[in-house]
């Protein structure tokens, strides 16, 4: 019998190649594959019969194949077969390339249910590369009330990788749905009741196969609730947790603090002056802060978390500052050390690969008695931070850049690094432009600070669709601007190149800009599979402008500050969302130069053209996430403004209503029992959940 831990390998027709790339997608037992959801559905609700077929729309046939034929094209170099199905209103051609073996599993007579896009051609309308299924008498078991998986009712699709089909994985999900009664609730039934809310297992097997809207909607809510509700309880018990704890009050420095602002380069926004000062009001207090710093890509946070570290420093504290990537701790390195070049200060850096510190003007190699034990004031770093088991010997402010790619236990293993005694000040800086009302019922611990004006002298970026005619025109300009010694990037959905998506890759994209294009000038290549030296290399050529033109992934999208560069090219723009690419424009704009961002999709549809319309208007990453939620309708299951906060998998920053909820939920229970001990399954599921949630 199969069980929730159920290795995957031993579900039927999962072989050891099928499981190798499963494991891609995370499975490795029946419980993964449970919990692995549709990110939307088709609508195959209604048969269409032949007679009503429209061309340009997507339409569910059912019909009993009259002939079936394999042919060669000879000029396209391929297999086509070609059927024609009846269903006693008309007949229907269907074309299916390169896929000789289905004339082997229909034969004349059969009945089948076919699903796809029709379309005309000189003879009239015909459907091309349909799914099918065969229609038994009895009805197979892959078939649910007589109707088929992958042809009518609400089809589920899943993100997959490159080797597995959509039928493939509906297949196996179907097989082991019946496991999902095994699956134990750890939601309060109390807490079910009150909202009226499914069981989960419930949940689980209609989100995977529903009916309805109603019932894709009913396990949407249950699901989107569970992730809501355990951030919630966290929350509470943090917040429990901080109010019986103590800090070091580290006092304002104002004479000193004034100087130095007036030392900078540039003039603080007022945004940036009110959010430093609450937090160096809080942290002179003797409870510690737990604030988050909310900005947009560019606004200017970690100056504000500067000021903070600066005080903390000169107060004798040290200040950790923990950045989610190597390029990005190694820029605040240089930027700090730069800023504060006047001060004794001694700044280190510490990740995997890199073990410096700068004092008076010197760069050195820290030994490594150093890195178990700074000396240094401001301590800048990775996860290296925490892997490296450094004991801090006075930690009085603890700075998380872009809070959600770390972990509640890493984040817990940093603070507990520092007095055994008191508990370090706490700042969570995160560039996901969330408005306070729903950052207050999302994250009920923390304090807030906004910083809702961006830098003065920046020019607003200006941003262009650009149509394939006229990308020689594009690539015009950017020699012009790379004449006038700006920089490029350009961004590319994939890596590796993929006839099947059919999307540029940066490999793709590198040979022809290097070969093809700009032969004559240095580009780079950036992607996730390199290794980190590789990739900090090639970001230090672009950051001393050797390289001009660098083409890469979305793994430039956090933190990298390069002012020189001033235009951002993307290709495939259609296969990002709305608050990525925002996220991706705000890489430049970075100085006093004019910077532009061109969108290129081979995508003509309408609704796309749409979609990409409203980023050459709109600048406000958080009102470009809700209208992507509002474009995607609501075929789509998946929140889409969560970018940054990835415990929402299915629950969005649009669920108020739900997140306010939860919220009371959550206080009720933990003011009763703090320690969860009439709630063991939740308890359970609080300390899975906690280790879980953080982006590798």
């Amino acid at each position: 019998m199969l069980t929730l831990d159920t290795d995957i390998i031993n579900i039927s027709r999962v072989g050891k190649t099928t499981a190798k790339y499963l494991n891609k997608l995370g499975i490795t037992t029946v419980r993964d594959l449970l919990f692995y959801f549709p990110f939307r559905y088709d609508d195959f609700t209604h048969l269409t019969p032949i007679d009503k077929l429209q061309p340009e729309t997507s339409a569910n046939v059912v019909g009993q194949i009259e002939l079936i034929e394999n042919k060669r094209s000879w000029r396209r170099r391929m297999y086509i077969t070609e059927a024609l199905i009846t269903d006693g209103t008309e007949t229907l051609k269907v074309i299916w390339f390169n896929q000789p073996f289905i004339a082997r599993n229909l034969r004349v007579g059969d009945k089948v249910s076919l699903a796809g896009k029709i379309e005309e051609d000189a003879g009239g309308l015909v459907m091309k590369s349909p799914v099918y299924e065969k229609i038994y008498n009895p009805p197979s078991p892959l078939y649910q009330g007589g109707s088929a998986v992958h042809t009518q009712g609400f089809v589920p699709n899943y993100h997959l990788t490159a080797s597995i089909t959509q039928k493939q994985l509906r297949f196996l999900i179907k097989q082991i749905i019946g496991a999902a009664k095994q699956i134990s609730d750890w939601l309060p039934a109390g807490v079910k009741r009150n909202l009226r809310l499914l069981d989960l297992s419930k949940a689980i097997a209609k989100i995977h196969f529903p009916k309805t809207k109603d019932e894709i909607e009913s396990s949407r809510q249950r699901l989107a609730f569970n992730e809501l509700f355990l951030i919630q309880i966290q929350s509470q018990l943090i917040k429990k947790e901080l109010e019986a704890s103590q800090a070091e009050p580290i006092p304002f420095l104002e004479e000193t603090t004034k100087k130095f602002v007036s030392s900078l380069p540039w003039q603080l926004t007022d945004a940036q002056r009110k959010a430093a000062w609450e937090i160096l009001q809080d942290i002179a207090k003797d409870k510690p802060m737990s604030r988050l710093l909310s900005g947009d890509v560019g606004s200017g946070k970690t100056i504000v978390a500067l000021i903070a570290m600066l005080n903390a420093a000169l107060n004798g504290y040290q200040a950790v500052l923990m950045a989610p990537t190597e390029i990005l701790a190694h820029q605040h390195f240089e930027t700090i050390s730069g800023l504060l070049k006047d001060f004794n200060i001694p700044i280190s850096l510490i990740t995997s690969s890199e073990k410096k510190i700068y004092f008076k003007g010197n760069i050195q190699n820290m030994e490594e008695s150093e890195i178990r034990n700074p000396k240094s004031e401001i301590c800048i770093g990775t996860h290296a931070l925490i892997q490296e088991k450094i004991e801090f010997k006075n930690l009085g402010l603890a700075i998380i850049d872009e809070q959600h790619r770390f972990g509640v236990e890493q984040r817990k293993t940093l603070m507990e690094n520092g007095n055994k005694k008191t508990t370090p000040h706490l700042l969570s800086m995160t560039a996901t432009p969330i408005p306070r009302s729903l950052a207050l019922a999302l994250y009920g611990d923390l304090n807030l600070s906004i910083i809702n004006q961006m830098p003065k002298g920046r020019k607003p970026i200006l941003t262009k669709i650009v149509p394939e005619e006229k990308r020689l025109e594009a690539y015009n300009f950017i020699r012009q601007q790379i004449d006038s010694g700006r920089q490029i990037f350009v961004i590319c959905p994939l890596i590796d190149p993929s006839d099947k998506l059919g999307v540029k890759s940066v490999k793709q994209e590198f040979e022809k800009l290097d070969k093809q294009i700009f032969p004559d000038l240095k580009i780079g290549i950036l992607h996730g599979r390199m290794k980190p030296a590789e990739k900090e290399k090639i970001m230090r050529e672009f950051l001393d402008n050797k390289i001009k033109i660098l083409v890469a992934t979305s793994v430039i999208e956090v933190g990298v500050d390069v002012p020189n560069a001033a235009i951002m090219m993307i290709e495939g723009a259609e296969r990002f969302g709305l608050a990525q690419l925002h996220q991706f424009r705000g890489r430049v704009g970075r100085s006093q130069y004019q910077s532009y961002c061109f969108l290129f999709t081979e995508n003509s549809s309408a609704k796309t053209a749409k979609r990409l319309q409203a980023l050459t208007t709109c600048h406000d990453g958080f009102a470009l996430a809700k209208m992507d939620l509002k474009f995607r309708g609501a075929g789509e299951i998946y929140g889409t403004a969560q970018k940054g906060f990835p415990q929402l998998i299915i629950a969005s920053l649009f669920d108020y209503k739900l997140m306010k909820e939860a919220q009371v939920e959550a206080i009720k229970i933990i003011e009763a029992d703090p320690d969860l001990k009439d709630y063991p399954l939740l308890a359970e599921k609080l300390g899975d959940w906690e280790k879980n949630v953080h982006l590798e």
